[in-house]
């Protein structure tokens, strides 16, 4: 993915840019396989964070992964849209934020609409590290964005 405002950014800050969109294409597609590509391994494997909306903190790997397994599982549908993202780089860190709309198919069981989807937004932090000269991500942390009340149902 490379665009007018790549001119803009470092070959370091397109890169990571570019991982952290493949992570939300793998939760989309359920590529699991490809997930665990991304997230760090190695001597940082246990050291990795995952905070899903509403969720505890999650701690190393495979913690991380069965998170992703069981959320890829119980979603029938799902497609995000990434706005506002901006990549900082120190060193061997990256830190990657982004606001995260997202659009799930759900049942009127789960608490979807007539039409089985339902929407939301998170707020992300992402930090990626480089593990042998290839960016890994390390924490990925979301917190939900509280819909406003509409203007009707105020009155």
């Amino acid at each position: 993915m490379t665009g007018p405002e790549d001119e803009l950014l470092s070959p370091d800050a397109v890169e990571v840019r570019d991982l952290n969109l493949a992570l939300w294409t793998a939760v989309e597609e359920g590529d699991l396989d490809r997930l665990g590509a991304i997230w760090a391994d190695g001597p940082e494997a246990s050291t990795i964070t995952c905070v899903h909306p509403g969720w505890p903190v999650l701690r190393g790997r495979a913690e991380v992964l069965r998170s992703y397994a069981l959320i890829m599982a119980n979603t029938s549908y799902v497609q995000f849209f990434l706005t506002d993202v901006q990549v900082t780089l120190d060193g061997d860190v990256a830190i990657l934020s982004c606001t995260a709309s997202l659009l799930t198919g759900m049942g009127e069981e789960d608490g979807g609409d007539d039409t089985g989807f339902a929407g939301g937004q998170a707020v992300v932090t992402n930090i990626f590290r480089r593990q042998g000269g290839e960016w890994r991500l390390w924490l990925h942390h979301a917190s939900p964005v509280l819909a406003e009340a509409d203007a009707e149902d105020e009155i």
